[in-house]
């Protein structure tokens, strides 16, 4: 098989099964692996807390998720705590789907139906955001904002956000993963070991808070008195 249809064939994301006549695709099912799996991991760590006299393992679980919260948090600021949860929640699901690929798993954000459903959910909380903050009216008012001149211009920021979004979480790990089977292709043993470790593990993190980092930005920007148009 050559480098072209082995890349086609792993990029393909197929079916696993049908419900009702509706297609399961590979990312999906990965998708509920990963969701159970740190459901299991939350339950299992949080089956024996204490209000008093914590143990190391209860504190050091305590200081993880502060520090996780803390990220969201410091990302939105003081006024965008309520929306710390969501881009948490979030944050454990890219870095957890960029990773799955070192247990031998499809990454679910291979596929661009999984990248474009988390951009469409940020890019509501993000226009909510705005509308909690100013109400209906001003909000729709931001749009002509700073000048009427620039209402067309506010109004394709509604698509391009999400779309930036979507190509940017997809498009880096579409490009780790083909330049990871370049290197397979060409030195099969020892050098992909190596960026592996690279691209699975380090750049798939980064990927996730960057995702995250922007929403919050986005966030933020929109909760401003005005409308930003940068």
């Amino acid at each position: 098989m050559s480098l072209g249809e082995t890349l086609r064939e792993e990029l393909n994301c197929e079916n696993v099964f049908t419900v009702g006549g509706i297609g399961i695709s590979e990312s999906v099912v990965v998708t509920w692996i990963i969701m159970g799996v740190v459901l299991l991991i939350s339950l299992l760590v949080t089956r024996k807390l204490k209000v008093e006299n914590p143990g190391k393992g209860q504190l050091l679980l305590e200081h993880a998720v502060t520090w996780i919260q803390g990220v969201s948090e410091g990302i939105v600021g003081t006024e965008g705590k309520g929306y710390a949860a969501y881009l948490t929640a979030v944050l454990i699901y890219i870095g957890a789907a960029n990773l799955v690929g070192v247990f031998g798993f499809k990454p679910p954000t291979k596929d661009m139906n999984v990248t474009a459903a988390l951009a469409l959910m940020s890019i509501v909380l993000i226009e909510f955001s705005g509308i909690h903050k100013k109400g209906i009216k001003k909000w729709i008012k931001g749009f002509a904002e700073p000048i009427v001149l620039v209402t067309p211009i506010n109004i394709l920021e509604l698509f391009i956000k999400p779309l930036s979004l979507c190509m940017r979480l997809f498009g880096n790990v579409l490009g780790a993963f083909v330049i990871m089977k370049l290197i397979e292709y060409i030195m099969p043993v020892g050098l992909p070991v190596v960026f592996s470790l690279y691209f699975d593990l380090f750049d798939g993190l980064i990927q996730a808070y960057v995702f995250v980092f922007l929403t919050g930005l986005f966030i933020s920007e929109n909760s401003c008195s005005s409308r930003s148009t940068g």
